[in-house]
């Protein structure tokens, strides 16, 4: 830290306000708010960080600060000085695409129905958001021939052939009362709410009518309503019975990035999901708060905003009153959680399988083997174990060769040793069977062993092949405090760290999960749920309904130890996660 900074930071004050980040060349690279600038800003400095926020760090050369009343003006500061300098460390939902909208204009004096991505106009009513444009188009061609509102945005001198076809009232010839035109309207905003029970029973009824009549070209119409209509039912099928417009929103996080999910209800049915995933930087839930509040910023305020963890809650309340937040601890919203959960976890998943799927892993694999001064490891083999307090424990072996997983070499192996409950002595188990028999059937060695635990499991490793009289080149994956994939251990102990080379990063990254998805889904088999299920016993506050969604949300006790606080209170009250997390400590 040089002089400038050391002398920047004596003279923050403790008050609410903006900070903003300098680099050399005196841009704005980071732009942030605090309730005391003081305690926020020299955080960054005074503590060790990681991932982005090190980088980020790396490169602050100065900074300013903007002092405010309250930390509520420092927000709305902080979101117009983003906007305005575009900072390359913060969070911009610029990737953040608008979902298309039925859009009628009421209050023209002829109305008519559109399409539309911008919901800001007063003079139109709006429906949706739609999922894609195709859904969305499909929606309207089917309000276009059911309704007789205009389809042309300027009057023509003549009418069109959807007057002719009885689609439209034909406001360019005719006089249409304003009776009339709120008939009609109201009408289509009762099919857009999903009221089409009726409507369905009069094309059934014109259907049967012209068939009856062997007019099939008009029942073929009738008959592609229909379908058209049932495919629109279909695509709203999940729905809550009180026609509520909201929005449901959870998290995950994992190794340092958090997957926010956003599912849109508009009258009681789901319209669409939103996924965002962005690399932590701060505080978690003042992190996930910020981006609701970005997000709202730009898009329709539904009637009510549920989530399932109460600090967010109340820090999003905060800075904007106009937010109807719940936090929802039960009943059938409660109930969607956990399918809200396993989409942010999806989310998570495809960002780290695809962020950096089209790298040369090939050349990724050269770059492996020579930060480890070793040969270009082109069979690489990864292990790791599971077990529930020492049952039904396993160990699993994957193999990748040319950076593609090669399922031919996986091997599971039930753990014999006394110990099950001894990640190190089940490991030392799984890695001599393997390197014992590949040595007494004279087979092919890899080229490198991956290990996940660190110092303790890389010594075990190095043990075991000595024991065997056996070379093999040998690293381990090593975690920081936040339970985060942060580098590499060489064969000597030494750290490599990987965390900002992005494509060596994610590579080996799908790799360890590979091997953990492997191992669970194998011990998953082994075990009955019911032994699982004894984990929750006697922790207030987990009934059978969250023992279930926690089950399906971390299936092993592996995932249940590296769960935050804040994802649990998603699900279990926080009194209830903070016993459940020191039971598992006790135990593991």
């Amino acid at each position: 830290m040089n002089e400038l900074l050391k002398r920047e930071i004596s003279l923050l004050p403790n008050k609410p306000g903006c900070y903003q980040m300098f680099d050399k060349d005196n841009n704005i690279i980071y732009v942030g708010k605090a309730k005391n600038l003081k305690n926020r800003v020299s955080q960054y400095f005074l503590r060790p960080q990681n991932g982005k926020t090190f980088m980020m760090v790396k490169n602050v050369d100065h900074f300013e600060t903007i002092i405010t009343s309250t930390e509520k003006e420092a927000l709305i500061l902080e979101m117009n000085l983003i906007k305005k300098h575009t900072p390359r460390y913060n969070i911009l939902l610029m990737d953040d695409k608008h979902y298309p909208y039925i859009a009628i204009a009421k209050k023209n004096e002829n109305p008519y129905i559109t399409i539309s991505r911008n919901t800001n106009n007063s003079k139109f009513i709006y429906f949706g958001p739609y999922p894609s444009s195709s859904y969305c188009y499909e929606t309207l061609g089917v309000v276009d021939k059911l309704f007789r509102l205009r389809k042309c945005k300027t009057l023509p001198t003549k009418p069109c052939l959807y007057y002719h076809m009885h689609q439209c009232f034909g406001a360019c010839i005719n006089h249409i009362s304003k009776e009339e035109y709120d008939e009609e309207i109201k009408k289509i905003e009762s099919f857009l709410n999903g009221n089409n029970k009726e409507i369905i029973g009069n094309l059934n009824n014109l259907l049967n009518e012209s068939i009856s009549n062997l007019e099939f070209e008009k029942a073929k119409e009738y008959k592609n309503l229909l379908d058209a209509i049932k495919n629109i039912n279909e695509k709203q099928q999940v729905e809550f019975m009180d026609k509520i417009d909201r929005d449901l929103i959870g998290f995950s996080t994992r190794e340092g990035y958090v997957g926010i999910v956003f599912f849109i209800y508009r009258q009681g049915k789901l319209l669409s999901k939103r996924k965002f995933v962005y690399e932590i930087i701060g505080d978690l839930n003042e992190f996930v708060g910020n981006i609701i509040l970005q997000y709202y910023a730009n898009n329709i305020i539904p009637k009510e905003i549920d989530v399932f963890n109460k600090d967010l809650k109340d820090y999003i309340v905060t800075f904007n009153e106009n937010l109807n937040v719940i936090y929802v601890t039960k009943g059938k919203i409660f109930d969607s959680s956990s399918t809200i959960l396993d989409n942010s976890k999806e989310a998570l998943d495809e960002h780290f399988l695809t962020a950096r799927i089209d790298d040369n892993k090939l050349e990724l694999l050269e770059k492996l083997g020579s930060i480890l001064n070793i040969k270009t490891p082109y069979y690489i083999e990864l292990f790791d174990n599971s077990h529930l307090n020492g049952t039904n424990a396993i160990g699993a072996s994957v193999a990748f060769i040319n950076g593609e997983p090669y399922k031919k070499l996986y091997r599971k192996y039930n753990i014999e040793s006394f110990n099950k409950n001894d990640d190190l002595s089940s490991m030392k188990e799984i890695l001599t069977r393997r390197y014992k028999r590949l040595k007494e059937e004279n087979s092919r060695y890899p080229d490198l062993i991956i290990l996940d635990g660190g110092l303790s499991q890389l010594e075990i490793g190095e043990e075991v092949l000595k024991e065997l009289g056996i070379h093999i080149n040998i690293c381990s994956l090593f975690k920081d405090n936040n339970h985060h994939t942060s580098g590499l251990l060489n064969e000597n102990g030494e750290k490599i760290d990987i965390k900002n080379d992005k494509p060596l990063f994610f590579f080996l990254t799908r790799m360890q999960d590979e091997v953990h998805r492997f191992a669970i889904s194998t011990h998953i088999k082994k075990r009955s749920k019911d032994m699982f299920k004894s984990i929750f016993d006697d922790v207030k506050g987990i009934g059978k309904v969250k023992k279930e969604n926690l089950i399906r949300r971390y299936p092993t006790l592996k995932d249940l130890s590296f769960a935050t606080i804040e994802e649990l209170t998603q699900i279990i009250p926080k009194d209830a996660a903070e016993k459940l997390l020191e039971k598992i400590k006790k135990i593991s």
